[in-house]
């Protein structure tokens, strides 16, 4: 990614629903150019699509948890399936796969604390090869709106 992609990027991280005529007079380059850095970036998967940012409040999911999993045994089979599974899971936002002594990090919505306990009881204390789990509550979320590219080492 060159300098003007790198604009474009960061423009479109601030309002992706910006028109590409907004776009284009923002960075002082021709609308045409502009589209087709923009379709570049889509085509090369640096912009991988669009999406408004909901408060998790408004979808009955008021508290967040992070639930770092272990799995045994330890197998590409394993962590696939568990992996595709944990992702179905209409509690769960995401799922990372890690390195170290935890195997996963769920992060999970729900409606209250109740319905988290269920979750854990219900969903993943019963999964043969869970082996253990550690919850803990988001309280608050400071997201980064703008991640920047870092310089090269």
């Amino acid at each position: 990614m060159d300098e003007l992609d790198s604009a474009i990027v960061r423009l479109l991280q601030t309002d992706a629903r910006q028109s590409n005529r907004e776009l284009a007079r923002q960075l002082g380059i021709a609308p045409s150019t502009c589209l087709e850095r923009v379709r570049s970036l889509t085509r090369r998967g640096v912009i991988r699509g669009y999406h408004a940012d909901i408060d998790p409040a408004a979808l009955n999911r008021g508290v967040q948890a992070m639930v770092s999993v272990q799995v045994r045994p330890l197998s590409r089979a394993v962590i696939n399936a568990f992996k595709s599974s944990a992702a179905e899971m209409p509690e769960v936002l995401s799922v990372f796969v890690l390195a170290g002594g935890d195997d996963f990090l769920l992060h999970v919505a729900v409606q209250d604390l109740d319905a988290l306990h269920s979750f854990l009881l219900d969903k993943l204390s019963k999964r043969k090869e869970i082996v253990g789990f550690r919850t803990s509550v988001v309280f608050q979320q400071v997201q980064k709106a703008v991640p920047t590219r870092l310089p090269e080492t």
